[in-house]
């Protein structure tokens, strides 16, 4: 690491009101853990730019990275049924994920094993997995089912073909799958996610919304944007008046975990330093908040024009937009949310799985992300998921399909996503933009901020573990 000052990295927070203050000002107080300053300084080296765009790193990363890590592959909403299965493809390998008879899932190698061809390219439901190029086939548990002609492969055992398994773990309605065969279980890679999530019970969470879009960018240009919220006063200026963006808290909470937690409902430190800060009302805190926050509940709320959010004289913004959450949250899914803390249904508590994962913590409908290369290092597909819970007293439903946005369409014409497409807009054009800048930039490095970009710098860490063990 670079030689510096050991006091710098604690001075590196914005001047004023912090994470940790905000939460002791609400009404409710949230879990311990999230008001535990668990951030680390991780140096200040800059990042090679060619880690983004280099063929022969993407190799690399292919070879040394991708096959020992689990990846979320699916959601259990996907396959509900018995023969249901999922075609999860990333970084050259491709997998069968399929529900069981008994319920259970196994994740198949989703490769012929006479000719090589892929024997599915979509997902859902089939009785048999039938490879379209000369009929060999495989019943749902893996077994072979069938060979044309089977007179001419007398050398070919039952048992040789089954098809090759990869590995399979399940959490938190989650299904991940991993190439290799040894490495920690899913509870050991997540942790402490298991722990910090018992509260936010996402098992008891459905897909409700699902788009997915290719972006002229590398996975990690992707998602590195929405590891930080330092970019906000710039690229969401709308998202200002209500956002804490400087405020925010950036801990790094294991090898394969970090966390970015943004207050809302609080205004910009940013704004706060300008005069016309001292005249801004509570009330339009609020109003912009409604207007323009994907977490809102003019955004899944049925009844949202049929009641009004007054801050009486005294109150903050946030403690009424959190007392509005917490009544629309109880007729919305049921259950009791008087114990529940403003900054668990307002805030964005970002969290990041390496490589590729981000769920959202919290209580309201929750976002979740995944990046994967698509096909190489040039570009990616991204994919925003909305989970919600599903109301008490009524069945599981099972999740929505993806929506595959086109080429010439843009994240705001899936109307699923409310106003959350509009600001995934702006972020993609940094995505793109720095991608192009990046193969021809002059430094060839990527500068890091020491606090607010740690999470970025913690990834490739965590990255450079992998390759280079």
């Amino acid at each position: 690491m670079a030689d510096r000052d050991p006091g710098a990295f604690d001075k590196a927070r914005c001047p004023g009101t912090s994470w940790e203050d905000i939460l002791r000002a609400d009404e409710v107080q949230p879990p311990a853990f999230m008001a535990e300053d668990r951030s680390q300084y991780l140096g200040s080296e800059p990042i090679d730019a060619a880690r983004y765009y280099s063929p022969e790193f993407f190799k690399t990363e292919c070879e040394r990275m991708w096959p020992f890590v689990w990846q979320f592959a699916a959601r259990e909403e996907d396959l509900p049924e018995p023969g249901d299965y999922v075609t999860y493809d990333n970084a050259g390998r491709s997998y069968l994920i399929v529900r069981q008879e008994d319920g259970s899932l196994k994740a198949f190698h989703n490769v012929c094993l006479h000719r090589g061809r892929k024997l599915k390219t979509d997902s859902g439901s089939a009785e048999q997995f039938l490879c379209p190029f000369h009929g060999f086939s495989w019943n749902p548990d893996g077994s072979l089912r069938n060979i044309p002609c089977r007179w001419d492969f007398a050398h070919l055992s039952d048992q040789k073909m089954q098809l090759p398994e990869a590995s399979l773990a399940q959490w938190g309605g989650y299904v991940f799958v991993r190439d290799a065969a040894e490495g920690p279980t899913i509870e050991e890679y997540l942790d402490p996610l298991p722990e910090f999530f018992k509260r936010w019970k996402h098992e008891e969470c459905v897909t409700v919304a699902w788009v997915a879009k290719v972006i002229p960018a590398n996975w990690k240009i992707a998602m590195e944007a929405f590891m930080e919220s330092y970019h906000a006063y710039v690229t969401h200026p709308q998202l200002m008046p209500f956002t804490g963006d400087a405020n925010a808290a950036y801990h790094v909470l294991g090898r394969h975990v970090n966390v970015n937690y943004t207050p809302f409902g609080v205004v910009s430190p940013h704004i706060e330093a300008q005069a016309e800060a001292e005249h801004w009302p509570q009330q339009r805190i609020i109003d912009e908040f409604r207007k323009y926050n994907g977490r809102s509940a003019d955004n899944y709320d049925a009844d949202k024009d049929n009641y009004a959010i007054e801050v009486p004289e005294g109150r903050s913004a946030r403690a009424a937009l959190g007392e509005k959450m917490r009544e629309v949250s109880a007729r919305q899914f049921g259950g009791d949310y008087s114990g529940v803390s403003e900054s668990e249904l307002l805030d964005a508590l970002v969290f990041n799985v390496f490589p590729n994962f981000a769920p959202w913590g919290g209580f309201m409908p929750n976002i979740v992300y995944r990046w994967r290369p698509w096909p190489d290092q040039d570009k990616c597909l991204m994919e925003v998921r909305v989970i919600a819970r599903v109301p008490e007293g009524q069945p599981r439903p099972a999740g929505v399909p993806m929506h595959m946005l086109g080429d010439d369409q843009i994240w705001a014409d899936a109307p699923e996503l409310g106003v959350l497409g509009a600001v995934l807009d702006q972020d993609s054009e940094n995505m793109a933009l720095c991608h192009e800048g990046l193969k021809v930039s002059k430094n060839q490095a990527v500068e890091l901020a020491d606090y607010q970009e740690v999470r970025i710098r913690h990834i490739h860490q965590t990255l450079d573990s992998y390759l280079n063990a």
